[in-house]
Order: C-alpha cells, then sequence, then structure tokens
C-alpha cells in the first residue's frame, strides 16, 4: 500500500493537500509547494506523524506561518498543520485551555469575553498557540511565560506529556520544545478575574498603538529580528540608514524599520536576500549581528 493509500486511512480528502503553495499558508505570502500539507486534528496527529516517519519523510511543523520564511523551492516532505482549534474555560473558571490550532488573538478574545485578564498583550499577535507557545512569544512587556500554566506535547516516540511552565524554561523567544521534538497539541493558561470592559478597553489601546507603529498593511512576519542585548533591531537598522531599503518588492519599513514587509511579489529569496543584507550593514555599521526572529525553511534557489 502506498504513503497515499495509507494516508487517507487516517485522513480525509480535504485534510490532504498535494503540491500545495506555501504563500496560502504564511503572513510573508512568499513560498514554494509542498509535497503533502497535512491538517490533522490532534487525535490523528501521533498517527500521522507514525505514518510519515516510517515512509522516511521528513516533517516540517507550522501553526498559521506567522513566524515562517518558506523557499521558492517549496518543502519537500510534509507540512503538518494542527487543525483544532477548540478553546475552553476549565472548571475552575480561571483558566483557559486553547486547542494548539487556535488562533493567539481568538484565544485572547475568549478570556475577554469570560472576563479573564491576562492575555491582553496576544490579542494582536498573528500566531497560532502551538507556536506561540513553542517561541515564548510575546509583545507589549508581555510574553507566553508569564500565562501559561501547561503545555500538553506529543513527543517524537508518541507519547503525550504534560510539560509544566517551569519544565518548558521558557527565556526570550525560547522553549526547550524544539530541542525536544515536540508539538504542542494543547494549552492552559492561568488568567486572573477582570472586568470584560475594562480588558477590551486595553486590547483596544494596545490595537490602536500596532495600527499607529506597525505596517499593518503589508504581508510581513512581524518582528523581523530578535532584539539584541542591549538594543533595539529597528533602531540599528533605521540608523544604518536603511528604511526603506528594497530587494525586488521585499522592503524594510519606513513605517517601523524593524518589520521587512512584502510589497506585492516579493519572492522568499528577495526577503532572504534582504534580511541578509540588513545583517551585513548593522553589522559594519555598530558591530552588531541581528538575529532572525523568522524561521527559514524549505528550499531556496
Amino acid at each position: 500500500m502506498s504513503f497515499q493509500e495509507k494516508l487517507s486511512q487516517i485522513l480525509t480528502k480535504e485534510q490532504i493537500l498535494r503540491k500545495e503553495p506555501m504563500s496560502r499558508h504564511t503572513t510573508f505570502r512568499a513560498g514554494g509547494p509542498a509535497d503533502y500539507y497535512l491538517k490533522p486534528e490532534i487525535s490523528q496527529a501521533a498517527a500521522v506523524l507514525k505514518l510519515c516517519r516510517e515512509a522516511g519523510m521528513e516533517v516540517q511543523l507550522v501553526g498559521n506561518g506567522s513566524n515562517l520564511l518558506v523557499g521558492d523551492g517549496g518543502i519537500r516532505g510534509a507540512v503538518v498543520e494542527l487543525s483544532s482549534r477548540e478553546i475552553r474555560v476549565s472548571p475552575e473558571g480561571t483558566v483557559l485551555i486553547a486547542q494548539a490550532g487556535a488562533s493567539l488573538a481568538k484565544t485572547a478574545l475568549e478570556a475577554a469575553k469570560n472576563g479573564l485578564h491576562g492575555l491582553e498583550f496576544a490579542s494582536g499577535i498573528p500566531g497560532s498557540v502551538g507556536g506561540a507557545v513553542v517561541m515564548n512569544a510575546g509583545a507589549y512587556g508581555g510574553e507566553i511565560k508569564d500565562v501559561l500554566k501547561w503545555a500538553k506535547i506529543l513527543l517524537p516516540e508518541g507519547s503525550i506529556r504534560e510539560f509544566s511552565n517551569i519544565e518548558l524554561e521558557f527565556s526570550y523567544r525560547h522553549s526547550i520544545i524544539p530541542g525536544l521534538g515536540g508539538i504542542v497539541l494543547e494549552a492552559a493558561f492561568q488568567l486572573e478575574p477582570g472586568e470584560e470592559s475594562q480588558i477590551r478597553a486595553e486590547m483596544e489601546r494596545l490595537r490602536e498603538q500596532r495600527n499607529l507603529k506597525q505596517p499593518l498593511e503589508y504581508p510581513s512576519a512581524g518582528s523581523t529580528f530578535k532584539r539584541p542585548e542591549g538594543y533595539f533591531a529597528g533602531k540599528l537598522i533605521m540608523d544604518a540608514g536603511l528604511s526603506g531599503f528594497r530587494i525586488g518588492d521585499a522592503q524594510v519599513s519606513e513605517k517601523h524599520c524593524g518589520f521587512v514587509i512584502n510589497r506585492g511579489t516579493a519572492s522568499a529569496e528577495e526577503i532572504r536576500n534582504l534580511i541578509g543584507e540588513v545583517q551585513l550593514r548593522v553589522q559594519e555599521k555598530f558591530g552588531v549581528m541581528l538575529e532572525p526572529e523568522v524561521r527559514m525553511i524549505g528550499e531556496f534557489r
């Protein structure tokens, strides 16, 4: 029986996409096709990964592609996106549990609806819960590590284990999950009771700040670079004279130099080359090597 036939015993036709353009699944709106783009539910994930492993197929895990740059040559093997998106409040009333595929922004909105305070910072982060936990996503002074209670993780050998906040060893844009080769299945956030109106007002305040300061009108992966110790990436880039610097349709945003944007038809190669040129010029001028926050995967030409 072929890999495709075995896969069809686990997933429906709608959950199996062949030669799927990754430009449809990344916020950069760039990237070539994946051989397989698979969308299992949590209950199907272990079986799908086992099948890929037995077939000797490389697997790339993605959320909603908000932190990815996929090469124009695409991805050989399988891309797996967990499609389970349930969000629920635990019986104790102050813990919000979200499945890995849930939007982080929608999870923050669900917290607000239930009068739970603590996820306001996440209301504008364009990622999935799973991806946010893996990279300890943050904004406006808040990080996932501040509110995460536990995460349920599927380990490579097929077992599922619940990891506490401390066990995940969070640091700036980091957790131990990639090193484990694990997949986040769901996460629990320990929040505090609050007034819905006040929570929503804070979310609106942050939304206005984002609209004012960030180039949300263009495709991007958010902040392109990690914050170097003692500096701000955007200021270094601006002071290097790179505001508006462009390669093809890839450009350093004039609104916020910490963002590389796609002005329309930028290829992944143009975006990668622009990131590399920014790194080179900032290092030459200030002696600081900027580290990309964007994860680059797939085949670059």
